[in-house]
């Protein structure tokens, strides 16, 4: 048998994902949120990432951090299928897993040296803020790409919404004004991880209640019923940074 393995972190993900409630299921669905890899020495050496440019997309490996030592079980009850029905940790995505290993494809917008620092510009991912990353490899369309690939149980599961997104007043003020703050399309950023529908598949039938997701360190809170997807308000949970304005002056 072999010994176990020790994986190093080669370095970390910063994203606008503060906690794992609202980071969509899958890559590649909210493509408006850049996120930045920074490798850490020895593997910021620019050497390291030669022909790294040439690629669109990349494959990165990463730790599901929040899930390590919490144990594994052979099978769960994935949130896209109700929570009801069971299926094998090994036929479906759980973070839960014997070894707490992800594996996304993302687009690769630009690569940049700064000092001893090597940071990493992509689009898509669905990483929780500070992710340890593992590995990086380029992804392949020839070989990754499998268009007859099938996967039953996801079937109907990833289809994003359709609903209109509707901003109260109050919350169109505050996109406004924290777009600019942050220099981020963020009307297009809430409306896209929203029509992901982050609620749990039990809870899809309320709809009075009252959703509150960390955005950019922005708590968005909303609701979605029959009609709309509806911003109701959009909130720093964090104090403004010094000579910052709120938003409504």
């Amino acid at each position: 048998m072999m010994s176990p393995l020790t994986l190093e972190p080669i370095g970390y993900i910063r994203s606008a994902f503060k906690e794992k409630f609202g980071i969509p299921r899958q890559p590649g669905l909210v493509k408006s949120l850049t996120a930045t890899i920074e490798l850490v020495p020895p593997f910021s050496n620019p050497e390291a990432v030669r022909g790294l440019e040439s690629c669109s997309h990349i494959w990165l490996l990463f730790i599901f951090s929040e899930c390590v030592g919490k144990g594994w079980k052979p099978t769960v009850r994935p949130p896209r299928l109700g929570g009801n029905q069971r299926t094998g940790v090994f036929g479906c995505r759980s973070p839960f897993r014997p070894n707490p290993i992800g594996l996304s494809p993302v687009e690769l917008l630009g690569i940049e040296q700064q000092g001893d620092r090597m940071l990493l510009q992509v689009s898509g991912a669905d990483l929780l803020d500070g992710t340890p990353i593992v590995d990086i490899k380029p992804y392949v369309p020839y070989a990754d790409s499998l268009p007859e690939a099938e996967f039953g149980l996801a079937k109907n599961a990833a289809q994003p919404l359709t609903l209109p997104v509707e901003f109260s007043p109050q919350a169109e003020q505050a996109c406004l004004h924290f777009s600019q703050q942050l220099g981020q399309p963020l009307q297009q950023q809430i409306s896209e991880v929203l029509r992901c529908d982050p609620r749990p598949a039990y809870k899809k039938q309320d709809h009075e209640r009252v959703y509150g997701l960390n955005l950019h360190n922005l708590n968005i809170r909303w609701q979605i019923n029959a009609a709309c997807i509806q911003i109701l308000d959009i909130l720093p949970t964090e104090p403004m940074p010094a000579g910052a304005a709120n938003h409504g002056e």
